[in-house]
């Protein structure tokens, strides 16, 4: 079962639409695919239609971006096979509208540095369910203040410490987020542990079995650590997934869509678990 467990869609921060990524997903021969944007559903019911009438399975899923309040960092927390979703709305529309209102004041500031329209901007966003700062710095790249998505330019905008427009989102607390997605019948797996330093949260959260897997295979996790997030996810019992964590253009690691992925055991093992969970 060749099967990528981490992807997005134009309804969050990716650049590709639902139909765009299921038939690129049956083009490469991939099995299964689930579809994962940030603190949203709303793609996922059209998404498993299509998969279904293409030969694709679509597994249900979610990012949920949360914050690790003991160590001053972010967290993202993936929910598969939610049984109840209506039960998240509310948390991620809470999310929903911090981003937003971080948008429209990072969008502010870049339009006193450049001279872009903001109805471009708005436009490159047509089809997500917020402007992310994606969106921004494509109209800048096709304006031509930019020469890429996550260059300089990028630093410069949006750095967390340093960036002239960065504006902060605030996320809920990543217990609350784990305790939400199970109140909702979701499945809790940490995603990409690596990229924020996120060994000793995913300790924490294994030992006192909060939640249910771990992303062991994913582009910026270390290879270093991959043994050691397999020792873990093995000592305490956690399903090991993986994916690409594909956004297509919008992205720093451009990599084709299934180019990571679980053993074929492990994915099988989610999809009967979002199968049992949805029944």
């Amino acid at each position: 079962m060749d099967a990528d467990l981490h992807c997005h869609s134009k309804m969050s921060d990716g650049s590709m639409g639902i139909d765009e990524l299921v038939l690129l997903a049956k083009r490469l021969g991939l099995t299964a695919i689930a579809l994962t944007d940030h603190d949203t559903f709303a793609g996922v019911t059209r998404a498993q239609v299509f998969g279904k009438r293409h030969g694709v399975t679509v597994l249900s899923g979610m990012e949920l971006s949360t914050w690790d309040t003991r160590r001053g960092r972010k967290a993202h927390i993936l929910c598969y096979g939610c049984q109840h979703p209506g039960r998240l709305e509310g948390l991620c529309k809470k999310t929903g509208d911090s981003r937003r209102r971080a948008a429209e004041e990072m969008l502010k500031k870049v339009l006193k540095l450049y001279p872009i329209a903001p109805e471009i901007v708005v436009r490159r966003a047509q089809g997500s369910t917020n402007i992310f700062k994606q969106h921004i710095m494509q109209a800048l790249l096709e304006a031509g203040y930019a020469d890429g998505l996550f260059g300089e330019v990028y630093q410069k905008l949006f750095h967390p410490q340093t960036g002239d427009a960065y504006v902060p989102v605030e996320y809920p607390d990543v217990h609350e987020g784990i305790r939400r997605i199970h109140e909702a019948g979701g499945i809790a797996v940490m995603a990409h542990p690596g990229e924020y330093h996120g060994m000793e949260l995913l300790v924490e959260l294994a030992e006192k079995k909060e939640i249910d897997g771990v992303e062991v295979w994913h582009p910026r996790n270390p290879p270093a650590l991959l043994g050691q997030y397999q020792e873990i996810a093995q000592r305490a019992g956690l399903l090991m997934t993986g994916g690409t964590d594909f956004h297509g253009l919008y992205t720093q690691n451009h990599l084709p869509l299934g180019s990571f992925g679980a053993p074929e055991e492990q994915a099988k093992k989610l999809k009967a678990l979002c199968g049992a969970a949805n029944r």
